[in-house]
């Protein structure tokens, strides 16, 4: 069973693993959350950023105006 981060989207499947995790996958936007909440360990796996306020996301579909990150 694998828990989804309600701040970044990261996935473990361990709940300890993440900083807010969740049983099944949020659907909402990560817009407004600051990278500083994304899950340690995690920060590598994020591959977008929005241009709009700089959050960051492992999914370009949960960003207003996302960018690969290079």
């Amino acid at each position: 069973m694998a828990y989804t981060c309600q701040n970044c989207g990261s996935s473990a499947e361990e709940p300890s693993n993440l900083c807010n995790p969740a049983l099944e996958e949020s659907g909402s936007k990560f817009c407004g959350a600051p990278a500083s909440q994304v899950c340690n360990g995690k920060l590598g796996e994020m591959k977008y950023s929005c241009d709009a306020c700089g959050s960051v996301s492992a999914d370009a579909d949960r960003l207003c105006s996302p960018s690969q990150i290079r």
